[in-house]
């Protein structure tokens, strides 16, 4: 499909650059086919949902993966993106093609990394100096990876550290959120559990290749960025009953959609999965085991407005987000949630 057809304008001031306060408060859209628009708000979600669903949450936790030092006079910044192993991340950094194999990288802090290889998608292989783990060089000299569409208006502060952060992250390597689940409170899990609304968890480290902007001309020609997640054997077993007893599963978020979608086999049951996956999906993808999916409002033509496209179809979701926008819903990852229920 043509990519410009997932275009769409965005007034710049529906963009949030903080969350609402408290989190549940946040608005929240219910796309559900064949019925209007209804404009409710987070904390309604126990109301929205039926007693035996499961809604899937994303466990990974953010890392302070920003970077800025220098190599030699000049200044440069890093974005981790990916771990390969202990010592060594794959990284997206300004400027890299100035970098070179074996060029060295001073971050604050006395934090160093050597570039070891430059990939053909503008990234580069770090491998950190030193022998502290790399997580505890991050906390000393990194910073929270805010989007760029909020980067770009005003600086990381202390508050993103909580801010950026879900109820859910317990798995070091993300470095981007998960950002459905931060509109979660402990009142509203309280407030689901006794709707007897169930929930699970999966681990998808979400990469800074989320960001990337969609090049190609036609999706075809689109390659998706790959990011590690996990399903473990008890989680997709209890999944898999959850739906033969007539429950329905509510990702909580486009990562764990793509994590659930990536471990479902052709007869819908969900294995357990651990490594990569490079799901892209578009309009006319058939999913598996995914029933309804809670998400935050996109950027104009990304692979995640392609995906809710695919999930409500293109026309469903252009008259949603024009709804969206007509009635000042706040976009992005410090905005407003979606409920999107095909």
């Amino acid at each position: 499909m043509r990519v410009e057809l997932f275009d769409f304008e965005l007034p710049p001031e529906r963009i949030a650059l903080r969350p609402t306060r408290p989190r549940d408060a946040a608005r929240m859209l219910v796309v559900e086919n064949d019925k209007p628009f209804a404009d409710r708000a987070v904390r309604d979600l126990p109301l929205l949902l039926c007693r035996g669903d499961v809604l899937v949450f994303n466990d990974t936790r953010v890392i302070p993966a920003q970077l800025e030092g220098r190599r030699g006079e000049a200044r440069i910044g890093a974005t981790l993106h990916k771990r390969l192993d202990l010592r060594r991340w794959q990284a997206f950094a300004r400027n890299a093609r100035r970098l070179k194999p074996g060029d060295r990288m001073d971050f604050a802090q006395g934090v160093a990394a050597i570039v070891e290889e430059r990939h053909a998608d503008g990234s580069v292989t770090l491998a950190f100096c030193g022998d502290e783990p790399v997580e505890i060089l991050l906390e000393r000299a990194g910073t929270m990876p805010l989007p760029p569409y909020i980067a770009g208006k005003r600086p990381t502060d202390e508050r993103d550290r909580e801010d950026y952060q879900t109820l859910f992250a317990r798995e070091d390597g993300a470095v981007a959120a998960p950002t459905a689940a931060l509109h979660f409170t402990p009142e509203l899990l309280t407030a689901l559990d006794e709707a007897g609304i169930a929930r699970e968890t999966l681990t998808l480290h979400v990469g800074a290749g989320t960001f990337l902007p969609v090049k190609a001309e036609d999706t075809e020609a689109h390659v998706m960025h790959s990011e590690w997640g996990r399903i473990d054997a008890a989680t997709a077993a209890r999944l898999n009953a959850a739906r033969a007893a007539g429950g329905r599963l509510i990702a909580v978020g486009t990562t764990s959609l793509r994590l659930l979608e990536s471990a479902a086999d052709e007869h819908s049951t969900i294995q357990p999965f651990e490594g990569d996956t490079a799901i892209f999906i578009t309009p006319g993808y058939r999913f598996r085991v995914v029933d309804g999916l809670m998400t935050n409002f996109h950027l104009p033509k990304s692979t995640l407005f392609m995906l809710v496209s695919a999930l409500m179809g293109l026309e469903r979701m252009q008259a949603a987000y024009a709804h969206a926008i007509a009635e000042k819903f706040r976009f992005y990852s410090y905005g407003d949630s979606s409920l999107l229920l095909p």
